[in-house]
């Protein structure tokens, strides 16, 4: 799915949220210090699209609670071993800066030394669960440096968001998604560990089918809409999401590495046949569920 030269959309941004839907919770939001996320944006401007808001921390923060969005959830992934302490303390400094209004996720290396010691800290300083890309970090779901992770989070009733999905891949990927990113892989570890919530984002993309069969049979099991409902990748079927499980779905961006504007997403689910009940679950209360945001 990522190439170079994918477009860049200049829809017209809006204002704030739609009106007419309920309370938003941003539930996939990325954070980065400057250089990382600098580092970031050129690789997508190489591989992938042009990332349309390329804004410090603070700022995006601030646009996303300025223009309607209730609360964020943020997320980053340490993409090599001994950068994950450095960027968990980053995390609690934001959550902090905006406390009450941000629910910040740690991260770890998997197979990094003392990981399970990092996890503790993370969590101790205020860190609600992990995140963690399978495409970035290279891991094998099913590997005894996964199982140190998956014991911590079930023991400490802590969340984990791990992209597991097998697209957007990317050749410039030092591992092949196809490979390591399979849902029979996921069921595993849900069999294996029934206490742990792990959410995957973009609906599972591209096995949407077996995602959604995955959640009408684990209720430890979420899943996240960034950028599948934006008809930005080439599909084949149309998302039916009036015939999910709503209460085991929750919106997310993927603000600020998007290249379009950043309420298009929510325009979709506001001009969707959902009702209300649904909508609410979508964009507020599975999210507060998963992340027990009060």
């Amino acid at each position: 799915m990522l190439h170079p030269d994918l477009p860049v959309c200049n829809d017209k941004e809006g204002g704030f949220i739609p009106d007419g839907l309920p309370r938003v919770i941003d539930s996939h939001v990325h954070i980065f210090p400057g250089k990382i996320f600098s580092s970031i944006w050129s690789w997508f401007d190489q591989h992938a699209w042009k990332i349309r808001y390329q804004m410090d921390t603070t700022s995006l923060i601030k646009h996303l609670l300025d223009h309607g969005v209730s609360h964020v959830v943020a997320l980053q992934y340490a993409h090599k071993p001994g950068i994950s302490e450095m960027l968990n303390s980053y995390m609690a400094k934001k959550c902090n800066e905006f406390k009450g209004q941000v629910t910040g996720m740690a991260t770890v290396f998997p197979g990094e030394p003392d990981a399970d010691q990092i996890l503790i800290k993370a969590f101790a300083n205020g860190l609600k669960g992990v995140k963690l890309h399978a495409h970035v970090q290279c891991f094998d779901m099913n590997s005894p440096d996964m199982d140190v992770i998956y014991d911590i989070c079930e023991k400490k009733g802590k969340p984990m968001v791990m992209h597991v999905g097998r697209e957007p891949k990317s050749e410039e990927y030092h591992c092949d998604p196809y490979e390591i990113c399979k849902a029979a892989k996921l069921e595993a570890v849900l069999k294996n560990f029934p206490k742990l919530k792990i959410c995957v984002p973009h609906l599972g993309f591209d096995e949407i089918k077996e995602y959604k069969d995955l959640i009408e049979r684990y209720d430890t099991l979420w899943l996240d809409t960034a950028m599948v409902l934006t008809d930005y990748f080439p599909m084949d079927n149309r998302i039916g999401l009036e015939h999910y499980r709503a209460d085991r779905i929750m919106y997310g961006s993927d603000f600020p590495n998007i290249p379009y504007a950043w309420d298009r997403e929510l325009k979709w689910l506001n001009q969707s046949s959902l009702s209300i009940e649904n909508l609410e679950w979508i964009l507020h209360k599975s999210a507060e569920t998963f992340f027990n945001i009060i």
